[in-house]
Parts: structure tokens; C-alpha cells; sequence
């Protein structure tokens, strides 16, 4: 009877261990006892730890997916509350990890991508695909007279999640919600701030 595969588990196992300690933090040594797997599964399973961690984050990327789809996809608020209910959603989950981990995916942009060139392409996809979702919810806003039109949807979508990852940098540095609420207020009085 042949073994069950520990695949799954061990990109369970990876996820966490990548999210607590970054690419480069993270040993396959680590991964695999937090897997309760031996060595020999991951390469059985992972040409690489480069190939093993694009894999992880897909998975990464899948999850926020759903978050961005729950918090910009609900009908019961107009599109700038649904711009502002994701950040407050993602907000509480900092807040949940008591702001120690951020995003994996701006992590692996600050580790990993200068050293892989295949997670540096993954990681510009990434964003491509991420940032769709908020054009579509900004041109909605725009739409209806929520959000000024002097900057196009696709601008205001990248400034937005980008200036949201700087501000989770430096929550994580001061391991406070402060960085996090700045950003929101002030963004929201200025560059998503109803047109008068």
C-alpha cells in the first residue's frame, strides 16, 4: 500500500513557517519539522526551495484573494465603504497576530526578489492580478461621483495598495495599529475623500 503524500502538508506547514520567519528565515530543516515530515518528502515533492515557496505563494495569494473578493464583492455598501471595509478587515487581522506579521506577499517582494528571478516575475503578476479588483471597485466609486476622477482607476488602485503595504511596514516596526489608522484616515480625507 503506498504512502499518503505529504505534500499538502508540508506547504501547510511552509505557509506558516514562511509567514513567521521570511524566505530566508525559513529552513527546509523548519518546514519539515513543523510538517512532521521528513526531509526526504520535500524533495521528493519541491525541485527547490525557490520552487517550493512559489508554490506557497499562490496559496498566499489564493486566501487574500477571498479576502478581496468578501470585503469588495459585498452589494450592501457602495464602492468607497467597500475600498474602506477591506482595509478595516485587514486591519483587524493585523491587529489579531498583535502586528508581528504583515503580508507575505510584500515580504517576499523585500527578500526574496532580489535574489530569484522567477519569484520577482511571480511577485509582478501577483500584483497585476491584485490590483484589478480595486480599479474595477474605484471606477465604480468614480462612477458614482464617490471618488474624484483626477487620476484613473488603475493609478489610484496601485497607490493604494502600495502606500497600504508601506503603512503595514511600519506597523510592523511599531507593532502598533498607528501606522495603519494614518493611512486610512488620510487617505480617505484626501485622495479617496468624496468630491464636493
Amino acid at each position: 500500500m503506498a504512502r499518503p503524500s505529504l505534500r499538502e502538508k508540508i506547504l501547510d506547514a511552509g505557509l506558516r513557517v514562511m509567514f513567521r520567519h521570511g524566505y530566508n528565515g525559513a529552513g527546509v530543516r523548519d518546514i519539515c519539522a513543523a510538517a512532521k515530515a521528513p526531509q526526504g518528502s520535500f524533495t521528493n515533492h519541491f525541485r527547490s526551495k525557490e520552487a517550493f515557496a512559489l508554490e506557497v505563494l499562490d496559496r498566499y495569494f489564493a486566501y487574500v484573494q477571498t479576502l478581496v473578493a468578501g470585503a469588495l464583492g459585498d452589494p450592501k455598501r457602495s464602492p468607497r465603504q467597500r475600498l474602506r471595509r477591506y482595509l478595516d478587515v485587514i486591519s483587524a487581522k493585523l491587529a489579531a497576530d498583535e502586528f508581528l506579521r504583515g503580508c507575505l506577499i510584500a515580504d517576499f517582494s523585500l527578500e526574496a526578489s532580489p535574489h530569484s528571478e522567477k519569484l520577482r516575475r511571480r511577485l509582478l503578476e501577483i500584483f497585476a492580478e491584485w490590483r484589478k479588483p480595486f480599479a474595477a471597485c474605484i471606477a465604480e466609486a468614480q462612477a458614482a461621483g464617490e471618488i474624484d476622477e483626477a487620476f484613473s482607476a488603475d493609478e489610484l488602485a496601485e497607490f493604494l495598495l502600495a502606500s497600504w503595504h508601506g503603512a503595514i511596514l511600519r506597523m510592523k516596526v511599531e507593532r502598533s495599529a498607528a501606522p495603519l489608522q494614518r493611512f486610512k484616515r488620510i487617505a480617505f480625507a484626501t485622495v479617496f475623500k468624496e468630491p464636493t
